[in-house]
């Protein structure tokens, strides 16, 4: 019986890799006939297809089941879980989720010199050199006075006012500090970051285009004292992730689903264009005084320098091939506590294993998207730390 459903439904695989690929409306007045089947057998069949479809390209077949109309769809959204508790990513909004907590989720990056444009992929295998499944796409954007990476769900469509933009980098001029700003609430509460200045108002935004830059992340790379010879020194203040959250019990927020704006309830919406005056504080100011209270603070793991290599080393098991003063491991900062075990687990690693290919690994309790931004920041030139 589930045979014959999972065949009856690739034949009529029709839906794009997005969660909302049937409307409700359509769904509610009984226009897919797959709506009408048997709860208790749909929710049987569906099961065995979340089971059996574990990886990716299979996975395919699950977000094909989330497509088909709005019963399937709940009930899909219900038996998937996080990656914070299933270490797989499903959904698109599973980039803007935290990673699994007991595992590094192994990913990569491609650079495309040409265009300034960067890639991300999940692995597949345990190889570097599989195809992997796309997730992200960025493109480095220069400016006058800093640099901006516009972080995208689709490749061909790298732009802001788009409906797949999800966020973006920005630096400062020398290259040593970045915003990470994300394009919708991280969590409840959040504040968009608002200009000091130049502001369009009344201008009218298509009701798919997510609309927003809060401020998600402060990364701060330090003056390099030892010049070519030392390794970088990078910070990064999660500022919608609570240091509590690495602890027993903690908790981490976490994104449902991808928020879209009404222009029924919201007539006009304001634009901005300058940078916010917190933000432009940040680029411009001193780091110890831009510490969030209770925020997670991430650190760069001091590597060790081998007296037979001549060189400064960390362990990356195997995940970097190709010495580079981009790689880099971060670990949870104890700040004014005790250091824990908790703060030895390795959230972020980064590192080159060929001209434009690099490996990107990540957990609990930070995104792929997060991860991804701090990693950008790796590749934009450092006037002073180098």
């Amino acid at each position: 019986m589930t045979i014959k459903y999972i065949a009856r439904l690739r034949s009529r695989r029709v839906v794009q890799d997005q969660l909302d690929g049937c409307s409700d409306k359509e769904a509610v007045d009984g226009g897919c006939c797959w709506a009408n089947l048997p709860q208790e057998l749909l929710r049987e069949v569906l099961l065995r297809i979340e089971d059996s479809e574990s990886s990716w390209p299979q996975r395919k077949n699950v977000v094909a089941c989330a497509g088909v109309c709005r019963s399937w769809r709940l009930i899909i959204k219900e038996i998937v879980k996080v990656p914070e508790l299933s270490g797989k990513l499903t959904f698109p909004i599973s980039v803007k989720q935290p990673g699994p907590k007991d595992s590094l989720l192994q990913c990569f990056i491609k650079r495309n010199r040409s265009t300034h444009t960067y890639y991300l992929y999940l692995g597949l295998t345990n190889a570097l050199t599989d195809d992997g499944k796309f997730l992200l796409a960025a493109r480095k954007c220069r400016r006058p006075t800093c640099t901006d990476y516009i972080i995208s769900l689709r490749s061909e469509d790298m732009s802001k006012g788009s409906s797949t933009y999800v966020g973006k980098l920005r630096s400062n001029f020398l290259g040593t500090k970045f915003t990470v700003f994300d394009g919708q609430p991280p969590h409840a509460g959040a504040k968009m970051a608002k200009s000091r200045s130049s502001r369009l108002s009344n201008l009218k935004v298509s009701p798919r285009v997510p609309f927003g830059n809060y401020p998600v992340a402060h990364i701060s790379y330090e003056l390099n004292m030892l010049g070519s010879r030392g390794p970088r020194r990078m910070q990064c203040i999660m500022d919608s992730i609570p240091a509590a959250s690495i602890g027993p019990g903690g908790v981490a927020p976490t994104q449902a689903e991808f928020s879209l704006s009404n222009m029924d309830q919201i007539p006009s919406i304001p634009v901005f264009h300058s940078k916010s005056a917190s933000t432009e504080n940040f680029l411009s100011g001193p780091l110890s005084s831009q510490q969030k209270d209770g925020a997670l603070v991430l650190r760069n793991k001091a590597p060790r320098w081998h007296e037979q290599l001549q060189c400064w080393c960390l362990n990356f098991h195997g995940r970097v091939t190709v010495a580079s003063v981009k790689n880099f491991q971060l670990v949870a900062s104890p700040e004014d506590g005790p250091a824990g075990p908790e703060h030895e687990k390795i959230i972020l690693q980064f590192g080159k294993v060929g001209k434009d290919l690099f490996t990107m690994d990540y957990r609990y309790p930070i995104s792929a998207f997060q991860a991804f931004a701090i990693c950008l920041s790796s590749f934009d030139t450092k006037i002073a730390c180098e």
